[in-house]
């Protein structure tokens, strides 16, 4: 039977990219946010089912894993996409901006993996990734919620990987250091070629990640363009 793959966190960016891609490679694909009528184009190109969820609500990532089991199958594979960022002075940004921000970037991201693991411990089998940033590793200024929630991403998937692994479970995380590439963005024009990541090139990696050896497993690896600074 063919794999099937979640995406949780959809958009028209990376995520787009990953569900052309694993559609193409014979998944049966699922994209799940929190408005999913936006991504009806996506879902008519790919052949991907689309769910509702807001991955902060536990009731809500529930009923999407149990859902995709009954409409699909258990996950094969699962990708954490989902963020939110807010950006300010330390002494001005406001602490609701900054709940909001850690609840997207970390705490739905355990509630994904938990229901992920869950389902995939249960088949002895299973691959789930966490889509980092620059902020995973580096904290920049201004912009604490954001390295807060990404640095608890990292530290989420650091020690998944350590306690699933040897069960079988392949866990990692991706730090995409850089801007992601999008049609129209005026930044590609002004980084020149190459200044930003091809969202088709990092989805591959994705693939890659997920169809590794067990021998010579990653637990994390970090995308950047030739050209960026770090």
């Amino acid at each position: 039977m063919a794999e099937a793959a979640l995406i949780v966190g959809a958009g028209s960016g990376l995520s787009a990219a990953l569900a052309r891609l694993f559609a193409k490679e014979g998944m049966r694909v699922a994209l799940a946010a929190r408005d999913v009528k936006k991504l009806d184009p996506l879902l008519k190109e790919t052949g991907a089912s689309g769910y509702a969820c807001d991955a902060t609500r536990r009731e809500d990532v529930d009923k999407l894993f149990a859902s995709f089991a009954k409409d699909i199958s258990p996950p094969d594979i699962v990708v954490y996409n989902a963020g939110y960022r807010t950006r300010g002075a330390i002494t001005e940004i406001d602490p609701e901006e900054v709940r909001k921000t850690l609840m997207a970037s970390a705490y739905g991201g355990f509630l994904v993996a938990q229901l992920a693991a869950k389902a995939m411990l249960a088949r002895g089998h299973g691959t789930i990734l966490f889509t980092g940033a620059s902020a995973s590793v580096k904290g920049y200024a201004r912009s604490s919620p954001f390295a807060m929630g990404k640095f608890a991403l990292r530290g989420l998937a650091q020690s998944l990987a350590r306690e699933l692994q040897p069960q079988n479970i392949h866990v990692a995380h991706v730090v995409i250091d850089g801007g992601i590439g999008r049609a129209k963005d005026p930044r590609a024009t002004e980084r020149g070629e190459d200044g930003m990541l091809e969202p088709d090139a990092i989805a591959r990696t994705y693939l890659e990640l997920h169809r590794q050896h067990r021998s010579a497993w990653a637990w994390e690896i970090e995308l950047r363009p030739w050209r960026e600074n770090f």
